[in-house]
């Protein structure tokens, strides 16, 4: 067997080399030229430094990677940085109006003439006082002149008759007023506990004793049985009264007088109506 019929019967990649460069090339012309084996780690770190600025101009275009709901939030929190915006504008315009308005009355306050001191023990503070004037004489008149003149009491009682007048007239506008004015009334709702003394007590005749209490003012309501223990059950009614004409202890005092069927009375609730 001849040597080259010795090769080719072992198999053997003859051609390795060739597919080998041929794979370097494509690869170099996909991701550029391959830098040596001692520069590997600056070709990563300058990748990683390609991709941050990549990723940089994406954000500052508006193209960044983020999620919709980011987008979202943002948009929600520039809308809201809006609208506040706009209610601050209108509240620092409402300041500046009323700033205006104020203004112009302290202007208008500052133009008006300061009042005038007042006067104590017919002497005006930190001013001397006038000295008196002298009074010409009046001229002198005859005896009949001067009973015809005087007048002593005529305009007092004048005065006093007109004064009276509009007195009582403002009374009687007072009471026509105070008239038509619905008067209100005081009212309170109690509830009341009415005890028996024992279970052999006739509750249908109690209730019937206490609702024959009638008193001007008192209006008896809903009424029901409470069990109390041993078979004993107390008579719980409600009513209606005017506070200023019933009160909680004419209605024990009134309720007690039935001596053969209540033992006590007690105020369960007191509301005002």
């Amino acid at each position: 067997m001849t040597g080259v019929d010795y090769l080719a019967q072992e198999r053997i990649w003859f051609d390795k080399p060739r597919y080998d460069e041929a794979e370097r090339r494509f690869y170099e012309r996909m991701n550029g030229p391959t830098l040596p084996t001692q520069d590997s780690g600056a070709n990563s770190i300058l990748q990683d430094i390609a991709r941050a600025r990549e990723n940089i101009q994406k954000s500052l275009a508006g193209t960044s990677g983020g999620s919709s709901a980011d987008q979202a939030e943002l948009l929600t929190r520039m809308k809201n940085l809006e609208l506040e915006n706009k209610s601050l504008c209108k509240v620092v315009e409402d300041l500046r109006a009323a700033l205006s308005k104020l203004e112009s009355r302290v202007s208008v306050l500052e133009k008006r003439p300061a009042a005038p001191a007042p006067v104590v023990n017919g002497t005006a503070p930190n001013k001397a006082a006038p000295l008196p004037q002298k009074t010409p004489p009046a001229p002198a008149k005859n005896d009949e002149e001067d009973d015809d003149d005087i007048d002593l009491f005529g305009s007092d009682e004048e005065v006093d008759e007109e004064a009276e007048r509009l007195k009582e007239q403002r009374l009687q506008e007072y009471a026509a007023k105070k008239a038509k004015k619905p008067a209100l009334i005081a009212k309170s709702s109690i509830l009341l506990d009415v005890k028996p003394w024992d279970d052999e007590t006739d509750m249908a005749k109690l209730e019937e004793c206490v609702r024959s209490v009638q008193v001007d003012g008192l209006l008896w309501g809903a009424s029901k049985l409470v069990p109390v223990g041993y078979g004993i059950k107390k008579l719980q009614i409600n009513c209606v009264v005017e506070d200023d004409k019933v009160g909680t202890d004419l209605l024990e005092e009134e309720i007690t007088k039935f001596e053969d069927y209540v033992q006590s009375v007690d105020v369960a609730a007191f509301n005002k109506i």
